[in-house]
């Protein structure tokens, strides 16, 4: 989906029709909170997601800044996801705005059947995504981003020189500023590039595993099917305080509030935990958690909480502390 949360605010405010448009955290830029989703008017002044709220401000004091209403875009996400469904039952969601179908069994043209899907979320929705189709997912990931927005790309084995290695190397899945600080370093910034470079060269800088895959990738090899289900590893929530602080209650409140919605989510999908994870950044950004694992599997809040209180008591608390976390793990299906 193209800008899916500004998107789904623009339909329900057409006011916000050709301005710039920022979602994240409380929607005031004064506080903390990152860009979740910025609209292509606002991208223009360099705004992206996961940026600080107040560096977008700074970037584009003008722009409108709306809150995250995530029920509302799961809801339309939902809708989304329904439609797609009726173009093929094999499916892989992979997140509130994206999703992989396997087309092959259709006997329509590719082209067509992607126009088609674009056609009946515009016309049903009154939303615009991005299609990408390739003999693969790796390469339909690719497809999708590189005609953004309303764009339609198709991908067949022999586009992979002109289309493909030409592109920087961080559009490849699974290569992230590490990676890409490393292979600058040595001299490689496309994905062209990088498909030159001999598989022994790769897996001496990288490892036999990610060598591998930056070999295969490089070349558009991907065989990775389509999860259609998989079970949740784990639960969490975290909070980012306006303002750092010490003050235990404020703390303790907030673990509470924590261990109860993490609880429930777990109870809505069905499972039981026996592992229970507290995590805290302190002021100055470093980062630690602590694990209590029960001696029992269980669904009860209560237990949960009593669990984080114990993970909770094992941290140090003399610096201030500027996020709090907690997180279910260990799972049994009920």
């Amino acid at each position: 989906m193209d800008a899916f949360f500004a998107a789904v605010e623009r339909k329900r405010h057409p006011e916000l029709a050709g301005k710039p448009v920022v979602i994240g955290g409380s929607g005031d830029p004064r506080e903390r909170g990152v860009v979740s989703t910025a609209s292509y008017e606002a991208r223009k002044f360099g705004i992206r997601s996961a940026m600080p709220l107040r560096t977008a401000y700074k970037l584009c004091p003008e722009a409108i800044f709306l809150s995250v209403d995530y029920e509302e875009y799961s809801r339309v996400s939902g809708e989304v996801k329904n439609i797609l469904r009726e173009f093929s039952p094999v499916m892989e969601d992979v997140g509130i705005d994206e999703a992989f179908l396997d087309i092959s069994e259709r006997p329509e043209l590719s082209e067509d059947i992607g126009r088609k899907l674009k056609d009946v979320i515009k016309n049903k929705l009154d939303l615009t995504c991005s299609v990408g189709v390739a003999p693969n997912k790796l390469l339909a990931k690719i497809a999708s981003e590189m005609q953004k927005p309303d764009g339609l790309t198709i991908i067949t084995e022999g586009d992979m020189e002109k289309l493909v290695w030409p592109l920087h190397v961080r559009k490849l899945w699974g290569v992230g500023p590490k990676t890409e600080m490393h292979l600058k370093g040595i001299g490689i910034k496309t994905i062209g590039e990088l498909a030159a470079v001999p598989i022994e060269r790769l897996k001496e800088q990288f490892g036999n595993s990610y060598g591998n895959y930056l070999y295969e990738a490089s070349r558009g090899i991907d065989e990775t099917p389509l999860i259609t289900h998989w079970e949740p590893k784990s639960s969490s929530r975290e909070i980012t305080f306006q303002r750092d602080t010490n003050d235990w209650q404020t703390i303790a409140r907030t673990l509470a509030d924590l261990t109860k919605k993490v609880a429930d989510d777990m109870r809505h999908s069905g499972y039981l935990c026996r592992t229970v994870t507290v995590k805290i950044r302190f002021e100055d950004f470093t980062t630690y958690t602590r694990a209590k694992t029960l001696s029992e599997f269980t669904d009860s809040t209560e237990v949960i909480r009593k669990a984080a209180f114990e993970a909770l008591g094992r941290f140090e608390l003399k610096n201030k502390v500027r996020l709090i976390g907690a997180r279910v793990s260990n799972f049994k299906k009920v």
